[in-house]
């Protein structure tokens, strides 16, 4: 995710792209081998910032923590500064500014671009141009956090190195022509500091004094910004490192219910990489995504609207598609080949996801046609609630979950 500050030098450089591998090594003394990092890569700004804020987190936090403790305005002070701008970045800049899975109306377009501000993950511009070439190059030396760089580059390391080159903001010419955006852009450092800081602090000043103000900026102000930015760094690392991979393992995206519990429903990440402009993260009803739950009432309160979902039949096909690309992978593997038992499993399984694939679209063929001679509009909700395709859908998604499964064991096996 973007930098914490914004940069107006050339280029509007942003933090960057800087893997440990390509830390110089100096000569060996006594065997010992000495490192420096080459100073004119350093993004002193960002680096300056981000560890700043850690250390006072660790150190100053706890320290006023043991001297003063803390009462309920302060705790419901983190809270509320923690869901502003947490929200503001998963609801605001990532699935209505960067992947416009719905249309919001301008208080919500607003408010997300201040309190986004706030959290220090740079101006909207910036954060939508690096967000949109990750999607479009993930995992590939384009991708300005990628996975297979490490875990440290991904998750902080491109943030306080530049990139090399600055990659131009080509990607968001429609953000362009947002009044608000493009306001954001101009006054983000005042914004940020304005709301992350001085808010929180003068809050906390009206509430207890002038300890009450470093209580405020303390636990409202830095602390917050640090939960908030490791919050999103961690969808960059941890949710490309580790959890399931339901939808494709085409890129290293992985689905963590756990993340999810942190980040506001993100941890759903092999969805996201799959139907990118759903609005859902956590596609099913059970599934944590305080995100999706504030999109759909905003809708009910007519302050959005246009929510894109991806149909569930597109999601069973596309999973029933990549379910069989990997148990042919599979069916290929000589160790798998040489465990008869398990081979004859997973060609059971994808002839029989072969076999739902055909009756499924023979079944929207047969409904399209009885809907056309009754001159009744097809859509795809009256063809899901007819008795014969919904148990067709049910009984396709229980055989790739069987699929799956099985997929896990033949990897364990190999």
């Amino acid at each position: 995710m973007p930098k914490a500050f914004k940069n107006n030098d050339a280029g509007k450089a942003k933090a960057g792209n800087f893997p440990l591998a390509q830390v110089e090594s100096g000569r060996t003394l006594g065997g010992i081998v000495s490192f420096h990092l080459p100073s004119a890569r350093i993004n002193w700004t960002n680096s300056s910032f981000l560890i700043g804020t850690a250390i006072v987190t660790c150190t100053a936090v706890p320290l006023y923590l043991w001297h003063y403790g803390v009462d309920v305005f302060q705790v419901s002070l983190f809270l509320a500064f923690f869901i502003a701008t947490g929200l503001s970045i998963t609801l605001g800049y990532h699935r209505l500014f960067a992947h416009v899975a719905f249309q919001a109306r301008w208080p919500v377009r607003l408010a997300t671009l201040i309190f986004g501000a706030a959290a220090f993950e740079n101006c909207a511009l910036a954060w939508v141009s690096d967000h949109r070439r990750h999607h479009k190059h993930v995992d590939h030396e384009e991708d300005p956090y990628d996975i297979s760089k490490g875990f440290w580059h991904a998750h902080i390391g491109w943030i306080l190195f530049k990139l090399d080159p600055e990659p131009p903001w080509d990607n968001v010419a429609d953000l362009r022509k947002d009044k608000l955006v493009m306001w954001q852009d101009r006054f983000y450092v005042t914004i940020a500091v304005s709301v992350g800081f001085a808010l929180p602090a003068l809050l906390g000043y009206l509430h207890n004094g002038w300890l009450g103000a470093l209580g405020g900026f303390l636990l409202g102000g830095v602390a917050r910004v640090t939960a908030v930015q490791h919050m999103t760094f961690f969808i960059n690392s941890l949710c490309h490192t580790i959890g399931s991979q339901p939808y494709s393992d085409r890129c290293s995206a992985r689905d963590s219910w756990l993340m999810a519990l942190f980040t506001f429903g993100e941890g759903y990440h092999n969805y996201h990489h799959e139907f990118q402009h759903d609005y859902r993260n956590g596609v099913k009803w059970w599934h944590w995504d305080p995100t999706k739950w504030t999109i759909w009432t905003l809708e009910k309160l007519r302050l959005v609207r246009g929510l894109r979902r991806v149909p569930e039949e597109k999601v069973l096909l596309s999973q029933l598609a990549d379910t069989r690309r990997r148990l042919g992978e599979r069916l290929a593997c000589e160790k798998v080949a040489a465990n008869v038992r398990l081979h004859q499993l997973l060609q059971a399984s994808d002839a029989k996801l072969h076999q739902l694939g055909e009756r499924w679209a023979a079944l929207k063929l047969d409904y399209a046609g009885k809907a056309a001679a009754l001159k009744v509009e097809y859509t795809e909700r009256a063809l899901l609630q007819y008795g014969e395709a919904r148990a067709a859908l049910a009984e396709l998604r229980r055989e790739v979950q069987r699929a799956l499964r099985l997929l896990e064991l033949a990897r364990a096996a190999a």
